[in-house]
């Protein structure tokens, strides 16, 4: 190992690596055009969905990981996001939201690999924990701030409370015990590299899902 990697922080290692797709999920055409209110409250329904798929592949794994000596540390109630999503549906798609409910294929990769990642590699399953949630804590109140003046959400109400974190206070008090809870991480050199590439892979699968949706709504010439 050579002397910066054993003076730079895990989390730090793991936030530099993948800051490059990091930009690149956050600048793909889709966000920039709904963001930018340049779509209509359908092309936010659909991206919504596509976050219930992947989201419940990460809850679903998680119960299986609370005792798991690496990945366990992470997985905290207050960060569950599937009741809030099935909420947010049932106020964007009524009542029966679940009828005729299909991923994109690209959703669908996505969560199968955070299942499989659940099932067999529980350091491989904190590095999609660390990219989904640590993003909704972060850039996820831009969008929520954008989707309630956009399409006039209730503030932190219905359509938004996938991004409302009730159970977290202090949000950067608790991104920062995150941190500390990656720079503990109990595992090899060898290791922490594969997560890290995980992580990357995370941020590639999350620009699919963008890509995919951005086709299914293209903005008119």
């Amino acid at each position: 190992m050579d002397a910066t990697a054993a003076v730079t922080p895990f989390s730090t290692l793991i936030r530099t690596a993948s800051h490059e797709q990091h930009t690149e999920a956050e600048t793909s055409t889709f966000m920039s055009d709904l963001l930018g209110g340049r779509l209509g409250v359908d092309a936010y329904t659909r991206y919504t969905e596509q976050l219930w798929f992947v989201y419940r592949a990460m809850e679903e794994g998680a119960e299986a990981l609370r005792d798991d000596p690496v990945a366990g540390p992470f997985i905290q109630p207050e960060l569950m996001r599937t009741a809030e999503l099935e909420r947010d549906l049932a106020h964007l798609r009524g009542a029966d939201w679940r009828e005729g409910l299909e991923p994109l294929p690209a959703t669908a990769a996505y969560a199968a690999r955070v299942a499989e990642c659940a099932r067999t590699w529980p350091a491989g399953y904190v590095a999609h924990h660390y990219t989904r949630y640590l993003g909704d804590l972060s850039g996820g109140q831009i969008i929520r701030d954008k989707a309630e003046k956009t399409w006039g959400f209730a503030r932190k109400g219905d359509g938004v409370r996938f991004y409302v974190f009730e159970g977290i206070a202090n949000p950067a008090a608790f991104k920062r015990s995150y941190r500390e809870l990656l720079d503990a991480l109990d595992t090899d050199d060898l290791e922490k590299q594969r997560v890290v590439d995980e992580c990357k892979r995370a941020f590639a699968l999350n620009t699919a899902v963008f890509r995919e949706l951005g086709e299914a709504f293209p903005l008119s010439a």
